[in-house]
This record gives C-alpha cells, structure tokens and sequence, in this order.
C-alpha cells in the first residue's frame, strides 16, 4: 500500500461516506469524482498485493508440501534452494550443511544463474568447495557470515556486501574479480529443527527486481517469507535424514548379522557379498534392457532397494544352521573329521593282526620244532592280511572326500569292510559303525539325506525370521524374496515348492546369482574353484530343466555379465573359454 495514499485517502474516504445519500456520478463534485478515482486505484493496487500475497501463500503451501513428501536428502537440499530462489527471485543461492563432528558447515548446494553454475543435489557435479569453520583456533568464527548465522541463529539481510562491515567477504570480492560477477545483496537464514538446533545455513544473492530484472535488496517481506521456507524445509531435512539414520542403522544391522553368519563359516560373508553384487547387475542389466522379455520391466527404486535388502538377508537363517553342517568338508566331518579315528582303528587292527601272528610264531617256537616253513607261512600270512588293512583304510580315506563318486563296485566294497569285525579282550568290534557306513556311502558331496535337510532348513529358517519383522511397506516383499532364492520354476525347489507362476521376477533373479556365485567361489573349503565354462554349461542345463529362468540366463550370457563379473571375482585361472554345450536349448 503507498503510504503517499493514507491521508488523503482517510479523508475523502470520510467526505464521500458523508454523502453516501447522493453518492451518484451526475451528482458528485469534481474533487468527490477525483477522490473516486483515488480510491479505485488505491482498491486495484490493494488487490494485485491480495493477490501476490495468496500467490505467495500458495507457493509456499506447494514447496512444503512437496518437500515433505521428498525423501532423497540431495534432491531434498536442492529443492529448498530452488524453492527461495524462486520466491525471492534470487540469482543465486548456497545452502550449506551443519557437520557438527568437524565444526563446520559444508557446502551442499551452490546455484548461480548468471554463472549457469549448478552444483551439488542432483547435478552430480560435487561441490569441492572447502568448508567453512564454525571456530577458528577455538574461537567462533564471526567473520564468515554464514557461520555467524549458524552460531548466533539470527538472519542476516544485507543490501550490498561491498558496502557491509563486520564480515570478512574477500573470498565474494575475489570470485567477483575474477569471474566478471557482482554480487550485491544477500539474504542468510539459518535452518533450525524441531529440537531448536541449527542444522544448515541458505544464502540468497542477488535479489532481482520481476519488472526490471536489477538487483534489488531482499525486502522485509522476503525475509518473512524465506523464513518460513527455512522452518519447513528444517523440518522436511531433519525428516529426511532421520528415514536415512534409520535405513543406515537397519543396513549395518544387516551387515552385523552377515558378519555373524561368516564367524559361523569363513566363506558365508563373501558368499553375501558376492551373491549381492551380482544380484544388483543383474537388476540393472534387465532396466537397461529395451527388447526381448524384459522390454516393459522396470524395477523402481523402492524395488530395487527391496532386492537388495532381500539379497543381504537371503541366508540369514544360516545363524541356525551348526557350522559342522555348513564347513562340512569331508564325509565323517562333525566337529572334526572322525577319519582320524577310523585311521586310528585301523592302525589297530594292523597291531592285532601283528600280534596274534607274533603269538602263533612264539608258540611254534615254543614246540622246539625247526618248523621254519610254517613261520614262513605265517609271516606271509601276516603280511597279506596287513596289506588288505592298509589297503583298506587307503580306500576309505578316498571314499571320505567329496569329490570321490561312490559307484556300485565301490559301495558294494565298503559294505564288504563294514562287515567285518575285529576282537579285543573277547569282544567283538566292527571295521566301521553304522554311522561311519552311512556317511562314507554318500554317493557325491559331503552330506547326507539329514544334513542335507538341515542345509536347506536355512531358507525356511529365512523365512520365518523375516516374516516377524514389520518391514515398511516398500518392504514389504524382502521376506518372500529373501526365502524364494532354492525354488524353482518346475515346482522342485524349496522351502514352499512354487512353481513357474508363483515364482517373483526378483526371486528368479536372485537364485541365478546364487548359484552361480557357489559354483564359482574361490574360497569353498570343500571343493576347488571351478571353471567359468563348466559354471555357465551348468547353468545351462538348470535352464533345460527348468530350475532357473530362462530369460535370466540368456539375458546374463548374452549381455556378458557372466565375464564381468568373472573378471572382477574370479581367479585368472579360472577364466577359461566358453562355448555352451546348451546353445539349441
């Protein structure tokens, strides 16, 4: 409103209502016609301030609005700068960060249309700017007026910093010089949130007039107005970066509990790891993806966040696995290998053999006999039967490793030993137990029916675990996910037996990543690393049998995925040629 207006307008406004009986144009005087007029321009004037002042309101409902429903800090940060440059009509503007740590403010945002500079939020240009200290040598650093806004919390409007005292502003002057740039007014507002503390600092620069475009001071109304910016956006950050606290402190919670499961068993952590990478290029390889099957698939953020948690936890229930199960690097493996003590025994029997035949020539000896063809006989005997028994116990340490198939010839063998007994003081032994037989009849691995159970128990175990923790809703599939990595799409897998279609896109995806991690590891305690080319042909052939997705595993080969990550995980030897032996499937 003029101020010009306000005494003659109180006056005529009282002169006319006097005349409010014959307040009709034929009838009012030329000065009644020219206060009329005053007050008609006066009454327009008063609506276009209404109605920039609702524009402004509204603007300012909008960015609140929109920023508390913003949860990404670095495109959170640079919608407060472009939201008060936008109200004030500022050149440019900086909004710096509190790092309470360090005492000192670092630069988040910095935006200068004269300078078409944009860095920092979503530019992707990384402001490199050093930050600017709250203390120098343990005094507060008034000099720089953005720290003293952030020590002292009071606004700073300043009409021109080469006019301003009390700040240091060489480092403006010097940008200035050497760019060409005025800087004039400035407009430093502190950022404080819920809990009163001041969390950043936003600068303004160079208010512009809207009609002339000159740089103007920042009026009283804009100080109003970016100060109520500065609450909202306070408290849209302190939001923000506590939903991010929370997702770093649940992510290191993860991590804890996969530092766990690799205390359990030294390989399991990398195993994690590993099966995360390639789970997550596999994600992106398919939101590249512009033809074939996985054109119209597009995995949000949300989404591809849900994958990765699910990913991190997908062996989580491994906590309940016993690591004997787990490391179980040979056949009678438990808490150590019981080979040493079939070792052991037959080591004993070899004695036995060797004493009841020194028994039996100490009694022809006795005889006082020259019987030198019957000791002979019973030396060779001895040494017949000590060669079954080491020939024997050869065979079960073989039997004992993994890699050893148990054919029929061979099980049909060890029954044979397992038959047989040895004595020691009138009691009758046998060469092995029945858990012994049991274990070394595994026909390939290490594991029997039971552990093999107890192994793939892991993923119920997954499962149940994660079905107890409220995930958030864009959570809210990490527990199917986690525990859908062992099924497979002909309806054979475990824990829940799903078929082809009840099987999820990111399940799928996870169970090639998984199993082709574990047959390439490098650092299984029970196998060697296998080749790449034998790891993809088996692929291959869990594709022809419809164990995993087909369209995964072509899409996995044929973008070369399977080498990139064998360059960056594998050994060099274990980089090999690969021609699929599956290619008509």
């Amino acid at each position: 409103m003029r101020k010009k207006y306000d005494s003659e307008l109180q006056s005529g406004i009282v002169a006319l209502l006097r005349k409010k009986d014959k307040v009709q144009a034929q009838s009012l005087s030329r000065e009644d016609k020219r206060l009329a007029r005053l007050i008609d321009t006066v009454i327009n004037e008063v609506n276009v301030y209404a109605d920039y002042q609702i524009n402004h309101i509204k603007k300012l409902t909008d960015v609140g609005l929109a920023l508390s429903g913003e949860k990404n800090i670095n495109k959170l940060l640079e919608m407060i700068v472009d939201a008060a440059r936008d109200l004030t009509c500022a050149d440019a503007g900086t909004l710096y960060t509190v790092d309470s740590e360090n005492q000192c403010l670092r630069f988040e945002i910095l935006q200068n249309d004269t300078m078409k500079t944009y860095l920092g939020g979503t530019s992707g240009v990384e402001v490199t700017l050093p930050p600017v200290p709250l203390y120098l040598e343990g005094k507060a650093n008034h000099s720089n007026v953005s720290s003293c806004v952030a020590l002292t919390e009071k606004t700073v409007n300043i009409p021109d910093v080469y006019e301003a005292e009390g700040f240091d502003f060489s480092g403006t002057k010097k940008y200035d010089s050497g760019t060409g740039y005025r800087s004039k007014s400035m407009l430093v507002i502190p950022l404080k949130n819920h809990e009163n503390d001041i969390i950043g600092v936003l600068q303004l620069l160079n208010a512009k007039d809207i009609d002339s475009g000159e740089v103007i001071p920042f009026s009283d109304e804009y100080v109003d107005l970016i100060g109520s910016l500065a609450s909202e956006a306070a408290v849209s950050l302190t939001n923000a970066q506590l939903i991010q606290d929370l997702k770093e402190l649940f992510y290191a919670f993860i991590k804890s509990i996969a530092a766990a499961i690799d205390e359990k068993s030294p390989y399991t952590g990398g195993h994690i790891d590993r099966v995360v990478k390639l789970t997550m290029m596999i994600a992106q390889k398919i939101n590249e993806t512009t033809g074939g099957p996985f054109a119209d698939v597009q995995l949000s953020d949300d989404e591809m966040e849900e994958l990765k948690l699910a990913t991190w936890m997908h062996d989580v229930g491994k906590i309940t696995t016993p690591e004997y199960v787990i490391d179980k690097r040979t056949k009678l493996e438990t808490i150590f290998d019981r080979m040493h003590l079939v070792e052991t025994r037959f080591d004993l029997i070899a004695n036995l053999i060797k004493n009841h035949y020194l028994e039996e020539k100490i009694q022809v000896m006795k005889n006082g006999k020259d019987d030198t063809d019957k000791i002979k006989a019973l030396d060779a005997r001895r040494e017949k039967e000590l060669k079954e028994v080491r020939e024997e116990k050869e065979f079960l340490a073989v039997s004992n490793t993994p890699k050893e198939f148990m054919d029929d010839d061979k099980l049909k063998k060890l029954n044979d030993i397992a038959s047989k007994t040895y004595e020691i003081d009138g009691e009758t032994f046998p060469y092995l137990t029945e858990e012994e037989l049991k274990n070394l009849s595994i026909r390939k691995g290490s594991l029997t029916d039971e552990e093999r159970q107890v192994i793939e128990n892991h993923v119920y175990m997954t499962k149940v675990m994660l079905e107890q923790l409220p995930f958030p809703k864009n959570l809210s599939n990490v527990p199917a996910y986690a525990s859908g990595h062992h099924e497979t799409l002909d309806g054979t897998g475990y824990p829940s037996g799903l078929n082809a279609g009840e099987l999820s896109l990111q399940a799928r995806i996870m169970a090639v990543a998984d199993v082709f991690e574990a047959l390439t590891a490098k650092d299984r305690p029970y196998k060697k690393p296998m080749k790449l080319s034998q790891a993809v042909n088996i692929l291959g052939f869990m594709k022809k049998d419809k164990h995993i997705d087909g369209d995964i595993f072509d899409l996995f080969i044929n973008s070369n995925l399977f080498m990139e990550y064998a360059e960056s995980e594998l050994r060099p030897e274990q980089i090999d040629d690969v021609e699929l032996k599956t290619k008509e499937m």
